[in-house]
């Protein structure tokens, strides 16, 4: 178990010993003003743990998994194999992501799962994750579902803070048990959507409604 106020290098690189380079050097750069809790067990077999962003909790990090054959025989941005998502939502969700890239330019891509049925790793190259894609993987195992994964051009425009502001009102316990995980799910991609659709500057991404 690490400390709950920091996130180990050391514990990362373990798990993931071939993080493409053009992403690993944002590591020090992003955590050097900004602390988390330790919740990189949800992105444990997805991506990079360096570049994890959550909600508040404290978990042990996860064993990586590498599941190609849970990937769709499509492209899909949206990956649902927990299940959360009836086939209408899944259908708003995909046309507001490609809306978005068409838009903006930044690739959401979202991964609905229950760790360890994950195709993990295996979608860093189905989804080709570069430096404007942002990785939102739903995961309840440990409490908040929200977390996410941000590229390092996503992060010179989006502040640092919405994060971790959205993870808290959308990911908590309270909201997905109550609204069920779908909920936290649609709006967290509508709020993603808002936010980076907005002009950049001191204001953007305040307010997450």
């Amino acid at each position: 178990m690490m400390p709950s106020n920091i996130v180990s290098n050391n514990t990362s690189s373990k798990l993931f010993p071939r993080v493409s380079a053009s992403i690993r050097p944002n590591f020090k750069k992003w955590f050097g003003s900004f602390t988390l809790k330790s919740l990189n067990w949800a992105l444990a077999g997805t991506l990079a743990l360096e570049l994890s962003l959550s909600g508040p909790g404290l978990a042990d990090a996860k064993v990586g998994v590498n599941k190609p054959e849970l990937l769709p025989e499509e492209f899909s941005p949206l990956i649902d194999v927990a299940g959360f998502l009836s086939t209408g939502q899944e259908y708003r969700i995909i046309q507001e992501i490609v809306n978005l890239e068409k838009d903006t330019g930044f690739k959401l891509r979202v991964l609905a799962q229950n760790y360890p049925d994950t195709p993990g790793l295996a979608v860093k190259d189905y989804w080709q994750v570069d430096d404007k894609t942002i990785v939102f993987v739903a995961d309840p195992a440990f409490g908040n579902i929200l977390n996410f994964n941000v590229g390092a051009l996503v992060d010179l425009d989006v502040p640092r803070s919405f994060w971790s502001r959205l993870a808290g009102k959308y990911g908590n316990m309270f909201y997905w048990k109550e609204k069920g995980e779908d909920a936290s799910v649609e709006a967290a991609v509508l709020a993603i959507s808002r936010c980076l659709r907005e002009p950049v500057g001191q204001n953007n991404c305040s307010e997450i409604e």
